[in-house]
């Protein structure tokens, strides 16, 4: 089978030859269609430019990045923003609504900019809402949504297109427990029920805990992997606690 990602040795510098820093370092892993990958790891270790390069926020100083098959590395600057708007979907920490549209013209701007049918449109954004339970703010703006229910919306808008790959970055930085746990089940089931496949990023253990896998990445490289198999939550969390632990730091601090 074809993984949905492929990162082959990649490796991504600042700096010139005098002061080059190495944010990513010959780092390589596969995602399969379906799973839900977890990334973890301390301050400046890297993580967040290998999901930036992943996303194509950002481009590699070597290596490949094949999603679905298609070398992103390799594409241009058109074909790239085109690659982003129909095989990618975006969940952020700060959630990037825009202010002066409702919900469900929030959700729905990724399908109008693929010049899709309003029926088409409607069918697709009432049955993302329906998944995330949040049909009854649709007709809401930003600044009358609670946090969780402005992230759940921010989660609809990257799935609505039904993307290949859902990248997450802190996705409940922003959140109460509450709210964490509610858009947390809500990954879980879209995981387990729709296939979606997530790779995200936190500090979180407990938010960790909620992926099948995770990769730690400590100064550039991945330092371990965890399978979550046949654990329960609890115990995933525990083994999660433990590695952090060997990274030299704790739940409150791996950032």
């Amino acid at each position: 089978m074809t993984p949905i990602l492929d990162v082959v040795d990649i490796e991504k510098y600042y700096g010139n030859k005098g002061n080059l820093t190495k944010a990513v370092n010959h780092v390589s892993f596969q995602v399969e269609k379906g799973e839900f990958i977890g990334i973890m790891g301390p301050s400046g270790s890297g993580k967040t430019t290998l999901l930036n390069c992943i996303s194509t926020i950002d481009s590699v100083t070597s290596g490949h990045i094949s999603i679905n098959n298609k070398d992103i590395t390799a594409l241009r600057k058109n074909a790239l923003s085109k690659f982003r708007r129909e095989e990618l979907g975006f969940i952020f920490q700060d959630f990037n609504l825009l202010d002066t549209l409702t919900a469900y013209e929030n959700i729905a701007l990724a399908l109008t900019i693929q010049k899709r049918k309003p029926s088409e449109i409607k069918k697709q954004v009432m049955s993302v809402a329906q998944k995330l339970d949040i049909v009854d703010v649709l007709q809401k703006y930003p600044y009358q949504m609670s946090g969780g229910q402005k992230q759940r919306v921010a989660s609809a808008r990257a799935l609505v297109s039904e993307p290949s790959l859902i990248l997450a970055d802190e996705p409940t930085g922003a959140l109460d427990s509450k709210s964490s746990r509610a858009l947390l089940d809500s990954f879980e089931r879209l995981n387990a029920e729709y296939e979606a496949t997530i790779l995200m990023v936190t500090h979180d253990a407990f938010t960790a805990s909620y992926a099948k896998r995770i990769l730690f990445i400590k100064d550039g490289r991945i330092f371990n992997e965890l399978i979550r198999g046949n654990d329960s939550r609890k115990a995933f969390f525990n083994r999660i606690i433990e590695v952090e632990t060997l990274l030299g730091g704790d739940s409150s601090n791996v950032l």
